[in-house]
């Protein structure tokens, strides 16, 4: 896991009736198979979900997602080393895409590093967009057992009342895509969310750059989160 984020969101800690939780931090070069459990043996997807729910509104629907899915306990960590293998094959088939493994699930931003780019002020794919995705339409297809939700990113230029419904437009152009090449629609799920959740500086044009992307989410479904339960006995 080379050039793979580890971040940190969900150590939680049941003292004298109180829940604690520990702020963000992202660690690279590390493996990330013993999470599920710092959250799930206190409360399972109890602590997950109210995780899931501050860190939406702290703004990155994405992370939000990925955190409120987890279970926690002896299933988290065998999700959490399913994410870990999935998230390193991600890696080599495209690079340029940044990688966080958070918790039991994975955020995967793409922007113009991976390629992951739109014609001007339209929701159309470039080609050099698909030829990015359809690398990851192998891992997607290679790890089935997943839910993955698309959001839309966009940069500071111009109002948001254009910005919402052009990220919206575009995360579903990606759903489109993936669904156009065999992934099925019932994984999938899109929102936009215009220039309201940046992670650079909107002032320059190399954060702008960066704003400009999409995310995605990719979390365990009911069917993995079911079986991992059964092997861990719970």
């Amino acid at each position: 896991m080379k050039n793979i984020q580890l971040k940190t969101t969900g150590l939680a800690i049941l003292l004298g009736g109180s829940f604690i939780f520990s702020s963000c931090e992202a660690v690279q070069n590390t493996n990330n198979t013993q999470r599920g459990a710092a959250i799930g043996t206190v409360a399972g997807g109890v602590i997950g979900g109210i995780l899931g729910n501050n860190v939406g509104k702290g703004g990155n629907t994405a992370l939000g997602s990925v955190i409120g899915a987890a279970v926690g306990g002896g299933a988290g960590i065998l999700i959490g080393q399913h994410m870990d293998k999935q998230a390193e094959k991600i890696e080599q088939v495209l690079p340029g895409a940044e990688v966080v493994r958070t918790d039991e699930g994975i955020n995967l931003i793409l922007n113009e590093n991976s390629s992951v780019t739109f014609d001007y002020n339209s929701e159309n794919l470039t080609s050099k967009a698909k030829n990015s995705l359809d690398k990851l339409i192998q891992v997607f297809k290679e790890y089935p057992d997943t839910n993955l939700l698309i959001v839309g990113h966009t940069d500071n230029v111009g109002s948001q009342n254009f910005n919402l419904p052009l990220s919206e437009k575009r995360a579903k152009s990606v759903v489109n895509y993936l669904v156009s090449k065999g992934i099925s629609s019932s994984r999938l799920t899109s929102k936009g969310v215009g220039l309201s959740e940046p992670i650079a500086d909107n002032s320059t044009a190399a954060g702008r750059a960066q704003n400009r992307r999409v995310e995605i989410a990719i979390t365990a479904n009911e069917k993995m989160k079911a079986e991992a339960k059964k092997q861990a006995g719970e």
